[in-house]
């Protein structure tokens, strides 16, 4: 009775246009009340939500991410996608999808990178000739696909709820995006060969030197990300601390386009967002509290009950509510209202900690950009100034690759653990 009560205020709430993180906090504070519980527990859990070292990588990497969009990072990377595979058929949608791989690692907000995606890319693709639904869908369903690129902040809210290592989970990211990345363009390719999209002219060797050389400063990012983790050179704090230091180096001795005023802006909002998230995470707290003493896991893990004798079909049914969590309530909220319930049942069934995550991590990636409110999704519509069902149609393709990516890293675990494995950051 009283989760149900919750749960109507929650909804109730959200229905009013009350931002989530408040909503969560009212509907968790009636959930003690109507429950008859010490409030108490309500500071006890807000502090106890919020302490975690590793939160501290959330405010450099957004900062980073911010001064890395401001500067212009993302043209440079565009050009040399370009460069690379703009030449073959289908390549300027192709170079889309690289960029989004490349631009995650360098952003960690999937906002800002819709954004700044959004802003450098739809212009190249309409002048190419490509139609703006499929520009729109290029954008979003390559920006899904970088959610499993570290350092998104979703996984280090993630590694926060369910206490597993953050490093771990950065680095298990890579080959299961790269997997996506490789459905999403065998549909370009396809849609390309299909509709006669245009094509680039092959770059000369000295054009693609050029490109190689301006996006050198963005590309150092994920391969210092990557090796300082696998070699166990730096935590997921510290790297945040070197990527915004390299932010601030590069914007202010190589692209020189920002102000101190300008960064000190930058800050300013990157602040407001990192409150946000710690805040979120507090509120979280008292609701997985009331999750517990109202023994939410073990009837969920009843109703569940059919899909444990095959660790694919648990997977597979979490990540589709996960997906529709994404869609709803964006993907921090759904991180720390549904995550909590579910971990401790695939641990029990003994999945993988952070084959689950990277599961969870790509379903969310999903929502946050599957029709008809995924918020990503509105998002990337914005810049083509089409409507949900003008697109739909269009987007279908790419939302059937990413159901195959996610597919292929549920079924085959080592997708997800191999490189950790080899990192010695897992048996």
């Amino acid at each position: 009775m009283m989760l149900a009560a919750v749960a109507v205020i929650f909804a109730v709430l959200i229905l009013l246009s009350m931002p989530i993180v408040f909503a969560l906090a009212v509907a968790g504070i009636a959930g003690l009340w109507l429950g008859g519980y010490p409030m108490q527990q309500l500071s006890s859990a807000l502090v106890s939500g919020s302490q975690s070292w590793v939160l501290l990588a959330i405010p450099a990497f957004v900062f980073a991410g911010n001064l890395m969009e401001r500067c212009g990072m993302s043209h440079a990377l565009v050009e040399l996608a370009r460069a690379l595979v703009g030449w073959v058929k289908g390549g300027l949608g192709m170079s889309v999808i690289v960029v989004a791989y490349f631009f995650s690692d360098i952003c960690g907000s999937k906002m800002a990178e819709v954004s700044a995606l959004g802003s450098s890319l739809m212009p190249p693709l309409t002048r190419a000739g490509y139609d703006r639904r499929d520009s729109a869908s290029l954008i979003a369903s390559g920006t899904a696909m970088g959610m499993l690129v570290p350092p998104a902040i979703f996984m280090i809210v993630l590694a926060q709820v369910t206490n597993t290592s953050a490093v771990a989970l950065f680095v298990a990211g890579f080959i299961p995006a790269l997997v996506i990345m490789i459905c999403l363009m065998a549909v370009v390719y396809i849609r390309a060969r299909t509709n006669d999209w245009p094509v680039d002219r092959r770059p000369s060797l000295k054009a693609l030197g050029h490109a190689s050389l301006h996006a050198a400063v963005p590309m150092v990012v994920p391969f210092v990300i990557l090796f300082g983790f696998i070699f166990g050179v730096i935590t997921a704090t510290e790297a945040g601390a070197v990527v915004a230091g390299y932010a601030v180096a590069a914007a202010k001795l190589y692209y020189r386009n920002v102000s101190w005023r300008d960064m000190g802006k930058i800050a300013y909002d990157s602040a407001i967002l990192t409150a946000a998230v710690v805040f979120l995470l507090a509120v979280a707290s008292v609701y997985q509290y009331l999750m517990g003493v109202s023994g939410v896991p073990q009837m969920l893990g009843e109703v569940l009950g059919p899909l444990k004798a095959h660790h694919w079909a648990f997977l597979l049914g979490t990540a589709l509510i996960t997906v529709l969590f994404g869609m709803v309530l964006e993907g921090l909220p759904a991180a720390v209202v549904l995550i909590p319930v579910v971990f401790p049942i695939a641990e029990a069934m003994g999945i993988d900690p952070i084959h689950f995550n990277i599961v969870q991590t790509a379903a969310v990636g999903i929502g946050l950009f599957l029709p008809p409110m995924g918020v990503g999704l509105l998002m990337a519509l914005r810049f083509a100034n089409l409507s949900v069902g003008q697109h739909f149609r269009t987007y279908i393709p790419y939302m059937l690759a990413l159901f195959a990516g996610l597919i292929l890293i549920i079924c085959i675990p080592e997708i997800s653990l191999t490189l950790p494995r080899l990192a010695g950051l897992i048996r």
